[in-house]
């Protein structure tokens, strides 16, 4: 057997650290003690440790460890570049599996296409665990760029960062400073593989608790009684009608045209007027992601309500996932669940941040496409899908690059998928069932981040 070229050692070295990583099961379920993402960050030391590189780990609460690795350029005037990427991960449903989703396992499809089955192999793991092979191999060959280049394993993402990137930055940017940042998610190519969408800019959330009071009485006599629930459940009527205005911009046109959507339908899906009606017409998976595009999206996920079966229910809660576009404001989310409320139901409902301890965001904005790390990307995209065209686009979830474009900093959603994964099944392994990541794209990630390292300093 020959000897393994450096692109298979580099994507065998992937698949095993993203494997570790899966069965490390850093879920995160939105409270200060989940997802104790120590044990990556452990992972990641024991990868760096005997490369001489700087690290340094940063615990916010017990637990919940970030580290940021720092590899020096030759020209401290040179911008910086961090690759982030997320060590945590969601929670799953484990009935809904066809492997253990915290396996790792190594799996041949029935069309003889490797993956690795398990939670965050798509949503981040795959891209951290490229990321640290990448910079490992880069530090271990002793090469050195104009700039520096950091590595940053960070905990919290799941759950707003708070325990995590939105921290340190705010309180250690002298470890994390840099002027790029790469993270999730890019480098979905479109059926032909003609275009490559990259993204410059997301959604940022605007969670809410809606709390609603009532007066406690007896379950039995319920006639003209104030119950909370009744109240709460007026008000989730209300914000599952809504319907807020479209923001079809170019961004969202480059997006349609990118998926190959005719003329036709495209007008159509550009038109306030005609937009709900052609979305009517797609498929669900496409028409939910291209309606989560252009609008603010408000989706009432939990409720809870009353102390005991016969008491009539003196407080609801409704908590509300709630994600704003680029340039919309945390004002104006309050000012549409104001009006939603109405007169009827003010005096008796309050709205709160979800997380008291955290700060509250307004839409981070699009990230510029006229930089040299737009045109490293460019060109390193283009040495596996040549002439391809990458075209600038959005996420409909948020990710921890808010925390650097609203330091002016561009950030943009990269790696690189193979076309062994239709663009739709790829978007539906986010949180989902069964989620799996294919041998070829590690390969093409791992590869890209090398790729971006040579040219972007050229």
């Amino acid at each position: 057997m020959g000897m393994l070229t450096d692109t298979e050692r580099r994507t065998n070295e992937t698949v095993e650290l993203l494997q570790q990583m899966i069965r490390n099961q850093c879920v995160n379920h939105g409270t200060p003690e989940s997802g104790q993402e120590v044990r990556t960050a452990d992972l990641v030391v024991r990868e760096l440790e005997g490369t001489g590189v700087d690290m340094e780990t940063f615990e916010v609460l017990p637990g919940r460890t970030s580290v940021i690795a720092r590899h020096p350029g030759t020209d401290p005037d040179a911008p910086a570049l961090c690759l982030m990427g997320h060590t945590d991960v969601v929670p799953v449903d484990e009935s809904g599996w066809r492997e253990d989703p915290f396996g790792g396992e190594l799996i041949t499809n029935g069309e003889g296409v490797q993956e690795v089955w398990g939670r965050g192999a798509v949503d981040m793991l795959n891209l951290t665990a490229s990321m640290t092979v990448a910079f490992r191999d880069i530090v271990r060959s002793g090469k050195q760029y104009a700039g520096d280049v950091v590595l940053f394993a960070v905990a919290d993402e799941e759950f707003g960062g708070v325990y995590g990137a939105d921290h340190i930055i705010q309180n250690n940017w002298d470890a994390i400073a840099c002027d790029y940042v790469l993270t999730e998610y890019g480098g979905t190519p479109t059926e032909d593989g003609s275009t490559i969408l990259l993204t410059a800019g997301e959604k940022t959330g605007a969670f809410r608790r809606i709390v609603v009071h009532g007066t406690p009485g007896h379950g039995s006599m319920p006639f003209g009684t104030d119950n909370a629930l009744l109240k709460a459940a007026a008000l989730v009527q209300r914000i599952g009608e809504y319907s807020p205005v479209p923001r079809l911009d170019k961004v969202f046109e480059d997006r349609l045209r990118a998926l190959g959507i005719e003329d036709d339908l495209r007008a159509k899906l550009m038109d306030p007027a005609r937009i709900d009606d052609a979305l009517a017409s797609l498929p669900i998976e496409m028409a939910r992601n291209l309606h989560a595009c252009c609008h603010k999206t408000f989706s009432p996920n939990m409720m809870t309500a009353g102390d005991k079966v016969n008491t009539i229910a003196n407080r609801a809660e409704i908590e509300l996932d709630v994600r704003i576009l680029p340039g919309d404001t945390q004002d104006e989310v309050d000012a549409i669940l104001d009006q939603l409320i109405g007169d009827d139901l003010r005096s008796s409902v309050e709205v709160k941040p979800l997380l008291e301890d955290q700060d509250m965001h307004d839409g981070a904005p699009f990230s510029p496409t006229d930089t040299p790390l737009w045109s490293a990307l460019t060109t390193s995209i283009q040495n596996a899908y040549p002439g391809a065209a990458v075209v600038p686009s959005l996420v409909t979830g948020g990710t921890d690059a808010r925390f650097f474009r609203d330091r002016g900093i561009p950030a943009y959603g990269a790696g690189l998928l193979s076309q062994q994964v239709s663009l739709g099944d790829f978007m539906n392994r986010f949180h989902g069932h069964n989620e799996r990541i294919d041998v070829k794209s590690l390969e093409l990630t791992t590869q890209l981040w090398i790729d971006v390292l040579d040219n972007l300093w050229d």
